[in-house]
């Protein structure tokens, strides 16, 4: 510090020598004479008063201050990351699982289309058959209606034809030859 102080007045010595030639340097009257022993005297006072260990007592201070600062955000940094990391892992746990359910819904949705195409089919095949089995019977029923029919009339006509070739005597002959079958019969 003295040795700074030496040095700043034999610095401003020629300087302010030049300024004014009447006065000298070292005197009470010289004004930047005197702001150069305030100084020193400040500068005293401040070392003193141990200014220096309290300002860099407090720069320690805040510099231990901004470690601890800086330790924590770089621990809430990586708590950060890991609670990221976890995240990113239960989406893709989430997006695997929505994938196997799409999968299984649409296994699902062609297994059903599968069962009702087959469902169809043999639906299909039961009205067929019944379709056929309706159309067999309604025509077995149509050749029974034909056949009754058919026989109505052979019936009709071989008594009309009887009745106008009959005559008395073929007429006694015909029940006297059923009397004789039916007796035949009997017995």
């Amino acid at each position: 510090m003295k040795r700074l102080a030496i040095l700043a007045m034999l610095a401003a010595t020629p300087a302010m020598a030049a300024e004014e030639h009447a006065v000298p340097f070292f005197s009470l009257h010289n004004p930047p004479f005197v702001v150069v022993i305030a100084f020193l005297i400040f500068l005293g006072i401040v070392v003193k008063a141990k200014v220096p260990g309290m300002v860099g007592k407090a720069l320690d201070t805040r510099a231990d201050q901004i470690r601890k600062d800086l330790e924590e955000a770089r621990l809430i940094r990586e708590e950060a990351q890991m609670i990221l990391a976890s995240y990113e892992r239960k989406q893709k746990e989430v997006q695997a699982q929505a994938d196997r359910i799409v999968a299984q819904a649409k296994s699902e949705a062609q297994t059903a289309a599968d069962q009702a195409k087959a469902d169809l089919k043999a639906s299909i095949a039961r009205r067929l058959a019944a379709a056929e089995e309706q159309i067999a019977s309604a025509e077995q029923a149509a050749m029974r209606e034909v056949r009754d029919r058919a026989i109505t009339v052979a019936v009709a006509a071989a008594g009309d034809l009887l009745t106008k070739q009959m005559n008395a005597k073929s007429a006694n002959a015909l029940i006297d030859d059923a009397i004789g079958q039916v007796g035949a019969r009997l017995n």
